[in-house]
């Protein structure tokens, strides 16, 4: 006797949206933590930090120089730049390629609006590596050294947005960046379980765009403010670093004659 074919189950419909990281879910899963984690700190404390710093533009060249000269003087500065600046950020932008490539581009078949945020993550954080290690590289590693000349620094600056080019890379870099760091807080707070709930993760999306536009507004309001002022001194503290020992005198020094007066003979 034939049994009736017992009916399929329902097909599982496509998850939405971003997924919990899980603990025991392949080898990768410490290394997207910390990639997670450094995203925020110290990167996004850094990025928040930099723009800050980078808004004394608006007070003119001195102001400016004052910043550079206060944020190289800080003990340990060359540690804490490699430590928590240099080697955290080559990690979270390899890492993010690795995750990049290995991810698949489905945003026209699942045209959601989680799905293209996600998308823009992986291209705005394209250009943000790009336009990091080139500001990185000319600003911090060639031409002037700002440590050692921070007077040199809005000039510096000055110099290359004269390039209308390198203006709109910079325009389009603060842009992608301030992006990249506000859906990146979402999104670690969405994984981390900070905001469990649609309702919590809908509110929160709300701070981060406030934040994300706040900080754009500001390193765009700089970049501006650069372009616009009048040329700057190559050095508006030319003096500043340099040291206070003394050289020995290159010619040698000719004891003068002391007269002593008479005390016998009557005083004019």
């Amino acid at each position: 006797m034939a049994t009736a074919a017992s009916p399929a189950p329902p097909a599982t419909p496509p998850l939405r949206g971003v997924q919990p990281l899980r603990a025991g879910e392949g080898n990768s899963f410490f290394w997207r933590k910390l990639h997670s984690l450094t995203g925020i700190v110290p990167i996004g404390a850094f990025l928040i930090e930099h723009i800050i710093s980078n808004f004394e533009t608006v007070h003119g060249p001195l102001a400016y120089a004052k910043q550079v000269l206060f944020l190289n003087s800080l003990p340990l500065v060359r540690v804490l730049e490699w430590t928590l600046i240099f080697i955290p950020l080559a990690y979270h932008a390899l890492y993010g390629v690795y995750i990049a490539v290995r991810g698949r581009n489905n945003v026209n078949v699942y045209p959601w609006i989680g799905n293209r945020f996600y998308f823009s993550q992986r291209v705005t954080g394209i250009i943000a590596l790009f336009y990091i290690v080139y500001h990185v590289w000319t600003q911090r590693f060639s031409g002037v050294n700002l440590p050692e000349h921070p007077g040199a620094a809005f000039a510096k600056v000055q110099h290359e947005l004269a390039n209308p080019w390198i203006l709109a890379v910079y325009v389009i870099a603060m842009i992608a960046t301030t992006w990249h760091f506000a859906y990146g807080t979402w999104l670690f707070a969405a994984k981390w379980g900070i905001t469990p709930g649609d309702k919590a993760r809908r509110k929160f999306g709300y701070v981060c765009a406030l934040g994300g536009i706040i900080l754009c507004l500001m390193g765009l309001i700089s970049i501006y403010s650069v372009v616009t002022a009048p040329p700057a001194p190559d050095d508006v503290m030319p003096n500043v670093m340099q040291t206070s020992t003394m050289t020995a005198p290159t010619q040698p020094v000719v004891p003068t004659a002391v007269t002593i007066p008479d005390a016998s003979r009557p005083q004019q």
